[in-house]
């Protein structure tokens, strides 16, 4: 990045550590920070769109949706995090490719499975072969994030089963004797006395979403604990900047970025949990009344 880093082995002290943070592995480096910034950002209310529909399915009076809420949030628990995070994306490209395969390649008579292949036409692939590094990039980040959606998305709609229930029948009565028909009810009073008994499962599972981050790596993406293990390892004279076992001091760095996510959502949702606590008859809204 500056002309002095020219030459790394006639550089020492600040000038070659400066070189060597602003190398371009570096640069990705940082930029994984604000990927999975951007995971969270976009996993976080895809979750629970997913667990707000599910929990809705939970209630229907409708058996089959019932039925399908019930088995996708205990079916989905039930799996081990890292199984699903590993099957859902490869499930799901290659239902995508053999969606485009029976639409783009219906002349081709052969079976998509030819033994351990899966093989499909190559128009149906995703992304196709010409396509740029930056969109293959952005294609298995997707997935990534749709499996995170899904998973997570389970545990939420658990918890927001369990807090509607909570919510007192006599207050959804009154609300019955005021005249509100059945959707009045849900939307104007149902679900804002929820969120208060929802919220302390929901920042639990913000959490948790947080510290599953790095399972991205599992999934393919170049992300914070990709990029500390290569670049922390030990790197030889044949390297432009041979150093020894740095990994330490990387990892202690994400160490510091997850504890300042955590300070930051804490801080967060006991604002959040005050706020929807105030003038409920609880303790928490007692304390946020006085």
């Amino acid at each position: 990045m500056f002309s002095f880093c020219a030459d790394p082995t006639a550089i020492e002290g600040l000038t070659w550590l400066s070189c060597y943070l602003t190398t371009g592995k570096h640069m990705a480096f940082y930029l994984s920070f604000l990927v999975v910034l951007v995971l969270l950002a976009l996993a976080a209310p895809a979750a629970m769109l997913f667990g707000f529909v599910g929990a809705l399915a939970c209630r229907s009076r409708v058996t089959p949706v019932r039925l399908l809420g019930q088995g996708y949030i205990t079916m989905v628990r039930g799996i081990p995090d890292i199984a699903f995070f590993l099957f859902v994306p490869v499930a799901l490209d290659q239902a995508f490719e053999f969606l485009r395969h029976k639409t783009f390649c219906n002349e081709i008579t052969q079976p998509v499975w030819r033994g351990n292949e899966f093989l499909v036409c190559d128009a149906a692939k995703l992304p196709l072969g010409t396509s740029p590094q930056w969109v293959h990039e952005i294609y298995g980040f997707m997935l990534a994030l749709l499996a995170f959606a899904i998973v997570f998305g389970a545990f939420a709609g658990n918890t927001l089963r369990g807090a509607m229930r909570a919510v007192p029948d006599a207050q959804l009565q009154a609300a019955a004797a005021f005249g509100m028909t059945q959707r009045q009810i849900f939307w104007r009073v149902h679900l804002p006395q929820m969120w208060v008994f929802a919220l302390p499962g929901l920042s639990n599972l913000w959490m948790i979403l947080v510290k599953a981050t790095p399972l991205l790596f599992l999934l393919g993406v170049e992300d914070v604990v990709y990029w500390a293990r290569e670049l922390g390892g030990s790197k030889t004279s044949a390297y432009s900047y041979p150093h020894g076992d740095w990994r330490l001091w990387y990892f202690l760095g994400l160490l510091m970025f997850y504890l300042a996510l955590t300070w930051l959502s804490e801080t967060f949702f006991t604002k959040l949990m005050a706020r929807f606590s105030f003038g409920q008859a609880t303790l928490g809204g007692s304390e946020a009344a006085s």
